[in-house]
């Protein structure tokens, strides 16, 4: 049962990510992209995220169904990334050097295609799916972890406005690889550096959990 304290934090969250929603919503919603030209533009894509977004190759993250102003995002932090030599955006050796040769329109229109494809879910073994959920849904209060279900949603569908992703149905081990990065610090573009606080609290055990468990989340 989930104790009054992890009740409270879930309350905050939801109200900060509604507030955040509000202060950035405007930046998000400007996007305006083709996603007829994205899909001409996203033959080169195909090879690591498949030609619809649901990537084969486990370790490169499904793309389809994520939200579009998530994806312009990443793509302007890998670009911002390839400009400054690691030191600002997102750092990434193989997308860094695809970002920098993306224009702001290409950028808008691959946002706008991979955005409205539909993502592929996965599924979630036996094994992990009661301790999954708990963690999900209820966090743990004793050791300050927020449950993910306050920002990412019941179907990890994450917030458009305030910039929170689809994380249910991603593969497993995308997701490990991003929240060990989120927990040593190599990945630093969350906002706030929110999921670093959060994924720093993590054991290996929890990350093994919930990655698994949220491939299956729908």
């Amino acid at each position: 049962m989930i104790g009054q304290t992890s009740r409270l934090e879930r309350v905050s969250m939801k109200k900060y990510c509604l507030l955040l929603a509000l202060f950035i919503g405007c930046s998000v919603a400007q996007a305006q992209g083709d996603a007829e030209a994205g899909k001409a533009k996203s033959l080169v894509c195909a090879a690591c995220h498949g030609t619809d977004g649901n990537s084969a190759i486990n370790i490169n993250p499904k793309l389809a169904g994520q939200h579009e102003g998530y994806l312009l995002k990443q793509l302007q932090e890998f670009k911002l990334a390839s400009q400054t030599g690691g030191k600002e955006g997102r750092n990434n050796a193989i997308m860094n050097g695809q970002a920098a040769l993306l224009s702001d329109q290409d950028m808008l229109d691959l946002a706008a295609y991979f955005s409205g494809q539909t993502l592929q879910v996965g599924s979630a073994p036996e094994d992990v799916i009661a301790q999954g959920e708990a963690l999900y849904r209820g966090g743990d209060a004793e050791r300050g972890i927020t449950a993910c279900i306050a920002c990412h949603g019941p179907s990890g569908n994450g917030m458009n406005l305030a910039g929170f992703p689809v994380i249910g149905g991603q593969h497993a081990a995308y997701s490990k690889s991003q929240l060990e990065m989120f927990r040593s610090g190599g990945r630093n573009n969350d906002l706030n550096g929110m999921m670093r606080g959060i994924a720093g609290k993590l054991t290996d055990e929890d990350i093994s959990i919930l990655s698994q468990y949220l491939e299956g989340l729908n």
